[in-house]
């Protein structure tokens, strides 16, 4: 059979394409913010010694995800007082530049929580990281510095973990938590600061914890497009709020989460649902109303669940979530219903994990404190489809994704999986 040149040439795109268009994780919730990825030829299975395409050592501990843009990967990397972004070939794990500040004087942080825990953000064209007291730094892929903004100090005996994200010129930060703890937006190709809003302190308060002085925020923001109108809405002590975009003013408020949140909030369909940390208080809301939305717009409250860091992820309308034992649910988001819940199975029988579930097609990915990854379906009941032992250690942060590859990194190593 012959083909004409035409075709000839369409068919070599079609088959060139994929490597032409390699999909990005920009952020640390990846590239639609919410855990979702688009890419449906991930691994299924891999070890320490499967399936490895690379795996390099990383100088210190550290809790951050790693980032990807075309032909790198960007991971925040703390050094005693140092504190740096890391910039590597994605072929080959080779480290390209190496930039940050060195601070004066060490911070305050929990031994589970190394500084650097604030993932970076890309656009493609710079590179945006938040190292706390250390300031906001931006460069440009090449690692030539574009700029960088002093916020002053950032304190909290548990440290920080809240990665900055972008919309459009704004790169949007929740600075905190302790007692300096604000939203800021800072135009993002000169580090100019638009707006600035103090983090409100809880008109009600709930749960354990909420008159010890720990009660902070270590959630990024998420930005919710609805009938016209963008909003910012993030996870605060005992409430999620709602935040014009372009001026940083308080739209609405939601009360009932407890004083610690760690979890992204998620939007699915009109509803919105906020996670809390210790004590394990969660809500449901339907978006709308301005003002105290309390009343009028919750749908539901619960009291009684283990904590929750890692953020969830929607697939056809239900929030599928994970708690720091490791027990998935599946919930129901404009009830909070709980239609199953199971722990993962995991070698040595532990599945504890502060990671966020990453969505691909059906399956679910969960990075386990042991640095297991467990494979689940999403579906009306629990199956465990695999799980993958690197056997490298601790492990805090979550999957990145790029291209058919997942990129890993534990307190050791930064790992780059490919079939």
């Amino acid at each position: 059979m012959r083909f004409s040149r035409p075709l000839l040439f369409l068919l070599a795109l079609a088959v060139l394409a994929p490597r032409l268009t390699a999909a990005n994780w920009p952020a640390w919730r990846g590239p639609s913010g919410d855990g979702l990825t688009p890419e449906t030829n991930l691994p299924l299975t891999w070890s320490a010694t499967e399936h490895v395409k690379w795996k390099v050592a990383l100088p210190d501990r550290g809790n951050s995800t790693p980032i990807v843009w075309e032909d790198r990967v960007f991971l925040t990397q703390a050094e005693g007082l140092r504190r740096t972004l890391m910039c590597f070939d994605r072929n080959d794990g080779k480290l390209l530049w190496q930039q940050g500040p060195t601070l004066a004087a060490p911070e305050r942080t929990h031994a589970l929580n190394p500084p650097c825990s604030s993932s970076p953000v890309t656009d493609g064209e710079r590179v945006i990281a938040w190292f706390g007291t250390g300031g906001v730094w931006c460069w440009d892929l090449a690692g030539k510095e574009l700029w960088h903004v002093d916020l002053g100090q950032q304190d909290h005996e548990w440290g920080y973990a809240s990665s900055p994200i972008l919309v459009g010129d704004l790169c949007v930060l929740n600075f905190g938590p302790g007692e300096r703890s604000f939203l800021v937006a800072l135009n993002k190709k000169t580090g100019a600061e638009v707006w600035r809003t103090k983090v409100p302190a809880p008109s009600t308060m709930e749960g354990p914890g909420s008159q010890q002085h720990y009660a902070g925020s270590w959630s990024s923001p998420i930005v919710i497009w609805k009938d016209g109108r963008s909003q910012l809405v993030a996870a605060l002590p005992g409430a999620l709020r709602g935040f014009d975009l372009q001026t940083g003013k308080e739209l609405w408020h939601c009360d009932g989460l407890n004083p610690l949140s760690y979890a992204d909030p998620v939007f699915v369909d009109d509803a919105v649902i906020g996670m809390g940390g210790y004590g394990g208080f969660a809500i449901g809301m339907k978006l709308g109303g301005e003002g105290d939305v309390t009343a009028s717009q919750r749908l539901w409250q619960e009291k009684h669940n283990a904590q929750r860091i890692g953020s969830g992820v929607v697939k056809d309308g239900f929030l599928y979530m994970v708690n720091e034992p490791g027990v998935i649910q599946c919930i129901e988001p404009k009830t909070g219903k709980v239609l199953w819940q199971e722990r993962a199975k995991a070698p040595g029988g532990t599945a504890s994990s502060w990671s966020s579930l990453v969505l691909s097609g059906d399956r679910l990915y969960l990075v386990t404190q042991a640095s297991d990854t467990v494979v689940l379906r999403a579906g009306p009941k629990f199956e465990q489809l695999a799980v993958n032992s690197l056997d490298d250690g601790l492990s805090n942060s979550s999957l990145a994704v790029s291209n058919g590859e997942l990129f890993i990194r534990t307190h050791k190593s930064l790992w780059c999986i490919g079939e």
